[in-house]
C-alpha cells in the first residue's frame, strides 16, 4: 500500500479549545509524539505536521486502511496541517526556521542527538526565539546511558518491568495487548509537560526544554508492581485479572459469560453474599476481612462462581448493581463503542469521514464536536504554508 494520499474529506477547521491561538510545530512522527500533539490539536491548537520528503509519516504506509486512507496515521493527526520539508535543503530550512520564529510550540521524537546534527538543538532554536516550549518524546529521555538506544513499544513494555507483571501466574510474560501502552505514556506525559511549561512561561516569559520518554512514563505507570517492590524488594507474581490487594476484584464465570465484581470493602462482601444467595459465606473465617479473602483468593473465588453460575450474566448484573455492588459486563470493543455512555461523552467521533475516538479531555465553556476535521494528506498545505512562512527578501546591496 502506498502512503496515504487521499485528501482530507472534511474541509480543514480548527478545533476551539483553551489552547486557541497557539502555533505548535510538529515534528513527530509514528505514535507517541503524535499521540501528544492531537491533545493538543482537540484542545485548540494550530498544529503544522512537518513530514519528510518520500512518503511522509511512516504510519502514513501501516494499516488498517479505509480506501488509501492509513487508520493508523488518521487516529492520530487529525486537524493538522501538512508540509513536507526537507531539513538539509537550505531553502526549506529558511521556511523551517521561520515557522519556528513564531512557534509557541516545537515537538519532536527523534533520538537524542538527531535534531542537534541539523543544527536544531533547544539551545540552537531558543536563542532564536526565547518563548518557545521545545518538547521531545524520545525512548529513554535525553540522559542517562541508554539516552541513544532505540526503542520501539514492546521492547519499553519488556524493560519498564511492564511485560514481567502482566499475565497470569502459570502464563508467560504478557504485553498490554489491544494498545500501544508505552507509546501513548510518552505521548501523555509530552502532553503534560507542554501545558505546564506553557504555564510556567506565562509567569517568567521564557520556554523551556521538556524532556520526557516512554520507559518513565511506563515505569511510573507501574503502580502496583511497585508498591510490592518498594515494600519487599520484588514486584511479587503476576496476577491475571484479580487486584493486588482487595478481594473479591476479579474477573468471574456467570452461567453464559463473566462479569467483573469489585469489592473495596466488607460491607459491598456482604451485599455480594447476599445477592448471591450465600449470606452464611460473609462470617466464614476464611472471607471475614480483606486480609482473609487475600489469604483465601482461590477458596473464595470457587464460592463465588458455584452460586454466579446458576444464572446468566444479564441476571447478576441487574440484580448486584439493585444491591450496590460494584459491577460490570465483559464487553467486546465493538459493544463498549456501542454503549450509550459512549455516546453521551462524544467519545466516538467522525474526523474526515473515519470513526475513531474523541477527545477524553471536556472542558466547559468549550465545544467538545462529534465532527473534527481529518488528518492531512501528505504536502496538502504546502502552498498555503510556504507563502505565509516564506523568509524575508533580502535587500539589494
Amino acid at each position: 500500500m502506498s502512503a496515504d494520499k487521499t485528501p482530507a474529506q472534511v474541509p480543514m477547521h480548527r478545533a476551539t479549545g483553551p489552547f486557541e491561538g497557539l502555533l505548535v510545530i510538529d515534528l513527530t512522527h509514528v505514535l507517541n509524539g503524535p499521540f501528544g500533539t492531537t491533545i493538543l490539536t482537540d484542545l485548540g491548537a494550530r498544529t503544522i505536521k512537518v513530514e519528510a520528503p518520500g512518503h511522509g509519516d511512516d504510519t502514513r504506509t501501516y494499516g488498517p486502511y479505509v480506501g488509501e486512507r492509513s487508520l493508523y496515521f488518521s487516529f492520530v493527526n487529525r486537524g493538522k496541517e501538512s508540509i513536507v520539508l526537507n531539513l538539509k535543503d537550505e531553502q526549506d530550512r529558511a521556511v523551517f526556521l521561520e515557522m519556528v520564529k513564531r512557534a509557541d510550540v516545537l515537538c519532536e521524537n527523534y533520538r537524542p542527538g538527531v535534531m542537534d546534527r541539523l543544527g536544531f538543538s533547544y539551545e540552537a532554536l531558543s536563542a532564536l526565539n526565547p518563548r518557545l516550549v521545545y518538547a521531545s518524546s524520545s525512548g529513554f529521555g535525553h540522559t542517562g546511558p541508554l539516552a541513544h538506544a532505540p526503542a520501539y513499544d514492546t521492547i519499553v513494555q519488556a524493560m519498564s518491568g511492564m511485560m514481567e507483571a502482566t499475565g497470569f501466574p502459570d502464563g508467560p510474560p504478557t504485553r498490554v495487548g489491544g494498545t500501544s501502552l508505552s507509546d501513548l505514556c510518552g505521548g501523555t506525559f509530552m502532553f503534560c509537560g507542554i501545558a505546564s511549561a506553557l504555564y510556567a512561561r506565562e509567569r517568567t516569559g521564557k520556554g523551556a526544554h521538556v524532556d520526557v520518554s516512554m520507559f518513565d512514563g511506563t515505569f511510573a505507570f507501574l503502580q502496583h508492581a511497585l508498591m510490592n517492590w518498594s515494600a519487599t524488594g520484588q514486584a511479587g507474581p503476576r496476577i491475571g485479572n484479580r487486584h493486588p490487594s482487595m478481594a473479591p476484584f476479579d474477573v468471574y464465570r456467570t452461567k453464559d459469560s463473566h462479569i467483573v465484581i469489585c469489592c473495596g470493602n466488607n460491607h459491598l462482601f456482604t451485599e455480594l453474599c447476599a445477592t448471591l444467595g450465600i449470606a452464611g459465606i460473609a462470617t466464614d473465617p476464611r472471607f471475614v476481612d480483606n486480609s482473609d479473602r487475600m489469604t483465601n483468593l482461590d477458596a473464595l473465588k470457587s464460592v463465588l462462581e458455584q452460586a454466579l453460575m446458576q444464572q446468566d450474566s444479564a441476571y447478576w448484573l441487574e440484580a448486584l448493581a439493585k444491591a450496590g455492588v460494584p459491577v460490570g459486563p465483559m464487553l467486546s470493543v465493538a459493544e463498549a463503542a456501542a454503549l450509550p455512555q459512549t455516546a453521551a461523552r462524544n467519545m466516538v467521533i467522525d474526523a474526515g469521514g473515519l470513526k475513531m475516538p474523541g477527545n477524553p479531555v471536556k472542558i466547559s465553556g468549550y465545544d467538545d464536536p462529534l465532527v473534527r476535521a481529518g488528518a492531512p494528506a501528505l504536502d496538502e498545505h504546502a502552498t498555503s504554508l510556504r507563502a505565509e512562512f516564506a523568509p524575508p527578501q533580502k535587500a539589494p546591496s
